[in-house]
């Protein structure tokens, strides 16, 4: 494994723990509930599935994967 892929991988590591801290806190994140997700709200609970967030977030991830695993 190559030194630049260890750090890349810690720094990932790194904001999760942030991001799940923030969470834990009860912090909200400033994504989510965008247009395209799934909101279904009923008198026992509900369901959220965000499908709209998830690919936000799977587009950023290849874009920066990327550009800093591309060689």
């Amino acid at each position: 494994m190559s030194p630049e892929l260890g750090r890349l991988i810690l720094v990932i590591g790194l904001v999760l723990v942030v991001v799940g801290g923030l969470a834990a806190l009860g912090v909200r994140l400033p994504f989510g509930r965008l247009p395209g997700d799934i909101a279904i709200e009923g008198e026992r609970g509900g369901v959220y599935i965000p499908i709209a967030t998830m690919i936000v977030i799977s587009i950023v991830l290849t874009v920066l994967f990327n550009l800093f695993l591309r060689r």
